[in-house]
């Protein structure tokens, strides 16, 4: 099936590689005349696809000011990290049985990607990769409030994941550490998978600003 793209969802697409490939910054103002000219789009679309970042936390709006990148402090990226953790593993906590052979096999194919993509060096096909494999996880639960407050967290921990994740971990262990969330689901283990889910996310959010809080400091 081919899902057409509204044009808020083509900005956000746009705001979003602009973010990775650094284009734009933590600092940055997020034109509204630019992107009009770069995309060849009114202006009424991309304020929409700027509320909706507001909303997941990629972009904030300063008052008679404008919109900008916003600079996370180490508290705020353990934050997201954690509440994306807490989110994920109750989701799949109680669809842990939902999970069919069917299901694990895919999630092992993901694990062997990821795996293969790190070993490559490649940063954004292991992001895509990961991204694909929790939403996966989290697509399971029934609970439809929940997936969309799993959902409004996903850009932002790819972004902050893809820019620092090759200083947080070597190849083997981006491998290894997907590899525990589905040997967890396979144990039928609830108490299990929440855990190992939840201590997965916080840390990685507490390597990142750990990371970010050095270079702050170096910069300085």
């Amino acid at each position: 099936m081919i899902v057409k793209k509204t044009y808020k969802d083509q900005v956000i697409d746009h705001i979003y590689q602009l973010i990775l490939t650094d284009e734009l910054q933590p600092g940055d103002q997020v034109k509204e005349s630019l992107l009009a000219v770069q995309m060849g789009i009114s202006r009424a679309p991309i304020r929409e696809a700027l509320k909706e970042l507001m909303t997941i936390g990629l972009v904030e709006y300063r008052p008679q000011i404008g919109n900008f990148i916003p600079i996370l402090t180490p508290k705020q990226i353990i934050d997201s990290y954690t509440t994306r953790g807490v989110l994920e593993g109750y989701a799949v906590m109680i669809a842990g049985e939902m999970f069919s052979a069917e299901d694990l096999a895919q999630l092992d194919r993901y694990v062997d990607e990821m795996g293969t993509a790190a070993r490559a060096g490649q940063h954004k096909e292991v992001v895509d990769i990961g991204g694909d494999f929790h939403d996966f996880l989290a697509a399971h639960t029934d609970n439809l409030q929940l997936l969309e407050y799993t959902n409004r967290l996903s850009l932002k921990l790819h972004v902050l994941f893809y820019k620092h994740w090759g200083l947080l971990y070597k190849p083997d262990e981006i491998e290894q550490r997907h590899r525990a969330i589905v040997d967890s689901i396979r144990s039928r283990d609830k108490a299990g998978i929440e855990q190992v889910i939840r201590a997965h996310y916080v840390e990685t959010g507490t390597k990142i600003a750990t990371v970010q809080a050095a270079r702050s400091e170096t910069a300085a």
